[in-house]
């Protein structure tokens, strides 16, 4: 009986011992960076435990990797340059939308030959209509109603950046409802190439308003192309790493969609008399986005995790408006940029859905959908870098 109690007793602790194991193992899974960590400690350990010839060679191979990282940051200097003389050619095009978009200029009847996706529907209204003899009075039609006559009469594209924003996730997420009467006054946004420093400059052109004197708003990006000396083999091309904004001259204080005048009590130290004064308080804005968190000087400054957060936002979308956005507005105004996108989020989505059934695992925390040609894995360690492709 003794003997049975024994192998009772044994069992159950060989059953916590696995139930602890395995729980262990499940918190090891769900945790990459304690993963990592176990993972370069047995790669640490295998290492030293190699016989010193081969240490020795791997020392030459390496050296022949730094020599690579070195010639692969002059072939990114060089592709920038070559962005450079090729944004030079696209930019008369961009000028030519923005005078469209503006009503400044009307298209001739070659320019808007392009096949679109209702014209076969046009082709057939049009037939029913002629064998059918109806008569089209379309044209000879005066608008009925007020709003019919301003659709009528409308110049260019009406609100066409205001609607790309309001497509797109990461932007429409940034415009507030007290931002769109302003957005409805901006008229182009360009891209302008720096060559030295490496990096770029966002212009948001407005037309004349009643909330700032500002005709142009501009956000600067800098990269750097240079491997990290202390971390050399991580380097996988330019980077962004410090933005500057500008200030936004309001022509008021109400008119400052940025701020909210508060009522704020006030109590005099000695006298102790209390007087109500109206504090500023921030308020979730656009125009913030030209107001980004100021980066140390030091570039081995410790940043605190909400300004590195807010940080890697702001770069991932100044590159998302550079490499995305501008390129492509009006494919972003009809939607049919936004399908694209959609169709890229969903295969990269079932493939961390498989991921996680063979494995068990959470989804890839380094995975960000709202720009997948910006990777986040070195940023895991320094959020204030944008991947720039």
């Amino acid at each position: 009986m003794a003997a049975e109690s024994e192998r009772v007793g044994d069992a159950s602790e060989d059953m916590e011992e696995e139930e602890v194991a395995t729980d262990f193992k499940t918190a090891i899974l769900r945790r990459p960076d304690l993963l990592a960590a176990l993972q370069g400690h047995l790669h640490s350990e295998v290492m030293q435990n190699l016989p010193a010839p081969v240490k020795r060679r791997i020392k030459a191979l390496k050296k022949i990797q730094l020599e690579t990282t070195h010639l692969e940051a002059k072939f990114y200097e060089e592709v920038h340059e070559l962005e450079c003389k090729y944004h030079a050619l696209y930019s008369p095009h961009y000028e030519k939308r923005g005078t469209i978009v503006q009503g400044l200029y009307e298209p001739n009847d070659d320019e808007c030959d392009f096949p679109s996706d209702d014209e076969e529907k046009e082709e057939l209204a049009n037939d029913i209509k002629t064998k059918v003899k109806i008569e089209d009075v379309s044209e000879t039609k005066e608008p009925a109603t007020e709003e019919e006559k301003n659709k009528a009469n409308a110049k260019g594209i009406p609100d066409f950046w205001l609607t790309i924003f309001k497509n797109v996730g990461i932007l429409a997420e940034m415009v507030q409802e007290r931002d769109e009467p302003i957005l409805k006054h901006l008229i182009d946004v360009k891209v302008i190439f720096l060559k030295e420093p490496m990096g770029f400059v966002l212009e948001f052109h407005f037309s004349h308003n009643e909330y700032f004197s500002n005709s142009v708003l501009t956000k600067e990006y800098e990269m750097k192309c240079v491997p990290d000396e202390s971390d050399p083999f991580n380097f996988e091309g330019p980077e962004i790493y410090k933005c500057k904004g500008c200030t936004i001259d309001w022509r008021s204080k109400e008119k400052n969609v940025t701020m909210e005048m508060k009522k704020k009590r006030q109590k005099h130290k000695q006298r102790g008399s209390v007087r109500v004064v109206d504090k500023p308080v921030p308020k979730d804005s656009f125009f913030n986005f030209f107001k980004p968190p100021v980066m140390p000087e030091d570039p081995d400054a410790e940043v605190d995790e909400d300004t590195q957060s807010l940080l890697t936002s702001d770069f991932e979308i100044g590159h998302y408006i550079r490499e995305r956005i501008v390129p492509r507005a009006v494919l972003f105004y009809t939607g049919e940029a936004l399908e694209d996108e959609e169709d890229f989020e969903e295969e990269e989505e079932g493939d961390d859905e498989d991921d996680e059934d063979e494995e068990g695992e959470d989804d890839d925390p380094d995975f960000d959908p709202a720009d997948p040609k910006v990777p986040k894995g070195k940023k895991a360690q320094n959020p204030a870098e944008c991947k720039q492709q």
